[in-house]
């Protein structure tokens, strides 16, 4: 199949998006499917607003849409909301050309924290970008029932996996930090407002609290919190080994669509903390067991992030371990694929 996908989240961004479709790109080519990707690489950008690390493109349909026909693609997703997937979604409407969409982020959340106006105001638009796709990807059932409640109820699941080559309860944990004190309480992801990373900085307990990542946040958590170790972004095997010395990962974000920095905890046999939010509530479950059939708890939700942090101190690594292991990229491209399969034969989405 010749697969086109349309993105504004690329790198040089370090993202959980950004590695959930460059892994899935090369899984593709692999399989022997040709990908073209249109991304903000391709064009001159601008950053974004209040969060420069983000580049937006200056693209328009026009010249999105001659690389997608001069493509002849059998199957078209954009996988963002940015200038680049309305580029693609004008050119795709006006052509009569069906396409997907996939729901990575809760912009109107996003938006909302760094504006103070209600998500509410924001919807109409996630509405007006998402609903002529003839299906819009999910990572989970819960932000598939979110989406049908705001008018979207055409969505599929595509779940995320593990680099198991990569993440395992075998790896040797980071030598700078054997010698902290622990327990050694972990955070990866972007630093930044939405987030939530100071309710976990500022629970209090023993040990140490290390935040592995950047973002626009930085800098001013780094004045605030002088106990806590920063390591900045981490990559490959040093993150794994940022992984394996954890005692505990915790996960203080209530806006994720899903939390691949979780599964790559449990895979790394480290139980997790977070709250009963979406995301932590389909991985880790409301009663700390998972989803995947197993019988031994693996990390634990609490209103209160200190006292979940509590609770999953001194879980078993082994049943962590076990359950990231259940999450295969394998599963994730077939589930991929299923969704775009229908493209290539009778559905038309009218402009």
């Amino acid at each position: 199949m010749r697969i086109a996908l349309v993105t504004d989240a690329w790198a040089p961004q370090v993202n959980g998006v950004v590695r959930t479709l460059m892994t899935t790109c090369e899984a593709l080519r692999r399989r022997g499917h040709v990908v073209m990707t249109v991304t903000p690489a391709d064009f001159r950008t601008i950053p974004c607003p209040s969060y420069p690390e983000i580049r937006l493109s200056l693209a328009g349909a026009r010249t999105v849409g001659q690389r997608l026909g001069h493509f002849g693609a059998d199957a078209v997703h954009i996988a963002t909301e940015g200038p680049l997937g309305w580029a693609a979604r004008r050119w795709c409407l006006s052509q009569g050309m069906p396409f997907t969409t996939s729901f990575h982020t809760r912009f109107p959340d996003y938006v909302a924290m760094r504006t103070g106006i209600s998500a509410k105001w924001f919807w109409p638009i996630v509405r007006q970008f998402h609903a002529p796709a003839a299906r819009i990807l999910v990572a989970t059932p819960t932000l598939a029932a979110e989406l049908a409640g705001q008018g979207l109820p055409q969505t599929h699941l595509w779940s995320r996996g593990v680099d198991l080559s990569l993440f395992g309860p075998g790896v040797p944990p980071l030598p700078e930090l054997a010698a902290l004190p622990r327990p050694i309480q972990l955070y990866v992801g972007r630093v930044a407002v939405e987030k939530n990373i100071g309710a976990f900085l500022d629970c209090a307990g023993p040990g140490t609290k290390i935040v592995v990542g950047d973002g626009p946040a930085r800098a001013e958590l780094e004045k605030t919190y002088g106990a806590v170790k920063f390591l900045g972004a981490l990559h490959g095997e040093r993150l794994a080994a940022a992984y394996a010395a954890a005692d505990v990962f915790v996960f203080p974000s209530r806006t994720d669509t899903f939390g691949l920095v979780m599964i790559e905890a449990l895979a790394s046999g480290v139980p997790v903390a977070a709250l009963p939010v979406p995301g932590p509530l389909d991985i880790i479950g409301r009663d700390g067991l998972g989803h995947r059939g197993g019988n031994a708890r693996i990390g634990a939700l609490d209103d209160d992030l200190g006292r979940a942090i509590d609770r999953a101190l001194g879980l078993g690594r082994a049943a962590c371990a076990a359950e990231g292991a259940r999450y295969s990229w394998d599963a994730c491209i077939e589930q991929f694929l299923t969704g775009l399969s229908p493209l290539a034969s009778t559905l038309r989405i009218a402009a």
